[in-house]
């Protein structure tokens, strides 16, 4: 492989698997309403807030790093007291006492917060202006959870990159721009690149695992702590116990920052903690635990891309997928079987809808993970679903296109129901 590619495909990686602490869509919008305060050089009276319906239904219902309180009004209020716009995704982690002030804040300004849903927007718009008497400042956020793509004081255009109108599954430039990416170019880059350049993959393991390590306390619906009770030493039902013990603590408000991927931490955390997990409990060497950890993520993100960043698809849809891929890997698999895996698992959890960021996001989690397993033993047995089946097709990257139309188009109306049912639940 050339090395221009494999330099394109690294930076890809070191753009998509980045820090973040808590879901990354309410950290999205705090670090929004961030800039809009200090574009406005101070605090402000009032915080109009407008969010694409993905962004709303996914920070809903999903805990606020160390506050003990779910939602939004929290996520403005930590912005607005303690918010520092140069900590990007990270810019929830504050001091227990700034979260006090925070909650303060929150109290007596509670009515000066405002939030709807925008249509005909970006799946990812997230817009805030803040405004304090005559002065206003604008700031918007589209496509990738840090990208502002306009900024504006008191009527003054600072920045303006808006698409119009949007492009729908559109990725800002990136290192990957022109590479045409598909299943054999990331498992060849994987699984040939030297290995010095890819071991800085491994740092995810770190902050994962931490993260892994603090869920099985208890958190949420102690989904990852009651399957680990029950494990009994059987290597799969323990590495997804792991695995979802960090969804549980991240969903539920852990102050502990995760790798993400594609901007989701729940997708960054599925990349790295069953493969990695499951390498050392088969005794793999260091080298193939490492390349099965960037076929992963690189898998995930090669399919991420053609359903868009956020969609009514759920996230762990193309993590999961990564995930069969490492493990047909770590068990001396070809590219034909990682193929064979990658259309039995589309064929399985293809439907499995978001329904917002919440800590029961842990369930969908270890569905997505115990079929992963399934969809990888079939394929190093040679089994694969037929290409009449379903989403299949002969072609593996004809298989992940057929998904990628069903998560970018297909499920637009399947977003309005879902939140249409949220807002009004009785």
């Amino acid at each position: 492989m050339e090395e221009s590619i494999r330099k394109q495909l690294r930076e890809l990686l070191q753009q998509e698997v980045v820090l973040a602490t808590g879901c990354t869509e309410p950290g999205a919008v705090a670090l929004c309403v961030t800039k809009a305060c200090e574009l406005l050089g101070g605090e402000p009276e009032r915080v109009d807030l407008s969010l694409s319906k993905n962004v709303f239904k996914n920070a809903m219902g999903v805990g606020i790093p160390g506050t003990g309180m779910i939602g939004l009004p929290i996520a403005v209020a930590v912005a607005v007291v303690a918010g520092d716009s140069r900590r990007q995704l990270e810019v929830l982690t504050v001091s227990a006492e700034r979260v006090e002030q925070a909650k303060k804040w929150l109290a007596n300004n509670a009515s000066r917060i405002n939030i709807g849903v925008k249509d005909n927007c970006d799946k990812l718009y997230i817009e805030c202006t803040c405004t304090s008497g005559n002065d206003n400042a604008t700031a918007i956020i589209s496509r990738r959870h840090t990208n502002f793509t306009y900024l504006a004081h008191n009527g003054k255009v600072l920045q303006n990159n808006i698409i119009t109108p949007p492009v729908e599954g559109h990725v800002d430039k990136s290192a990957a721009d022109g590479l045409d990416l598909t299943a054999r170019l990331v498992y060849d880059y994987a699984t040939t690149a030297p290995i010095e350049e890819l071991e800085f993959i491994r740092e995810t393991v770190k902050y994962n695992d931490a993260a892994a390590t603090e869920g099985l306390k208890g958190y949420g619906l102690n989904t990852g702590k009651i399957l680990m009770e029950n494990a009994s030493g059987d290597i799969v039902h323990t590495v997804v116990a792991r695995t979802v013990a960090a969804s549980d603590a991240r969903m539920d408000g852990c102050t502990l920052p995760v790798y993400s991927n594609s901007g989701s931490g729940n997708q960054g955390i599925a990349c790295t903690l069953p493969v990695y997990n499951y390498g050392k409990a088969k005794g793999c060497d260091d080298e193939s635990i490492t390349r099965a950890l960037v076929l992963n993520h690189l898998m995930s993100i090669y399919i991420k891309r053609g359903i868009g960043r956020l969609s009514a698809l759920c996230g762990l849809v193309n993590a999961s997928i990564g995930v069969t891929c490492g493990i047909v890997y770590l068990h001396g698999g070809s590219f034909d079987q990682m193929c064979y895996a990658i259309k039995n698992l589309i064929n399985t959890i293809a439907g499995m809808v978001c329904d917002g960021a919440k800590p029961s996001c842990a369930l969908k989690m270890s569905t997505g993970l115990y079929s992963a397993f399934v969809s990888a033993e079939l394929a190093y047995h040679d089994c694969v679903v037929d290409a009449t089946d379903g989403l299949s097709e002969s072609d593996v990257d004809c298989s992940i296109r057929n998904l990628g139309r069903l998560g970018c188009d297909g499920m637009d109306q399947v977003d309005d129901m879902v939140l249409d049912i949220m807002t009004h639940k009785q």
